[in-house]
């Protein structure tokens, strides 16, 4: 009676997965997985009449691994609701820049604030040479070689934030020469 019952909770938890012929379907959600890092939790301390208030303030980089990327702060009580927050938020600004062989098209240099990161595209096999924000950020989008430096600040919201407005300016080549006029 027990092993019946088992099988019966295995049967409903696989119904959605197969198919009548025995073969797997998938979810159109698991086929464009997103996957997210969260960069770093900070614990906010307010000081109010009746003694301290404390919160949460999370930054997530959320992104598809082929060329999207997007980054978002959340605010709540808790870590977990700061997360969820964060996580949205990552979704809505998600931007898109061009990948060539797992690698960026060209040389460039990101600014936000006192962050200043210099990226430059690297052959296949070289890996992911970051630190900090900046690699959360190019391993979601899916940049799998790449020399990276972090020139400015080690904050990581401005290394975060000058990583993408990099990842912004990026241009391929038949961008330029059409804004060139050069056929």
């Amino acid at each position: 009676m027990a092993n019946d019952a088992k099988e019966t909770k295995m049967e409903t938890a696989n119904k959605g997965n197969r198919k009548s012929d025995g073969g797997v379907t998938f979810n159109k959600d698991i086929l464009t997985e997103e996957k997210s890092i969260v960069v770093t939790i900070n614990r906010v301390t307010k000081v109010v009449k009746g003694g301290k208030r404390m919160s949460f303030n999370a930054l997530v980089v959320n992104g598809n691994g082929n060329g999207s990327v997007g980054v978002g702060v959340g605010k709540s009580n808790e870590v977990q609701g700061a997360i969820m927050k964060a996580t949205q938020v990552a979704k809505k600004n998600m931007i898109d820049f061009p990948l060539i062989e797992s690698s960026i098209p060209h040389e460039i240099i990101g600014k936000f604030g006192a962050g200043k990161v210099w990226m430059k595209p690297a052959v296949s096999g070289t890996g992911l040479i970051a630190g900090g924000g900046v690699r959360a950020v190019l391993e979601v989008g899916g940049v799998k070689n790449i020399l990276t430096k972090n020139l400015g600040t080690r904050n990581y919201f401005n290394s975060v934030y000058a990583t993408m407005e990099a990842l912004k300016n990026l241009k391929t080549r038949e961008e330029v020469l059409k804004l060139r006029g050069v056929e």
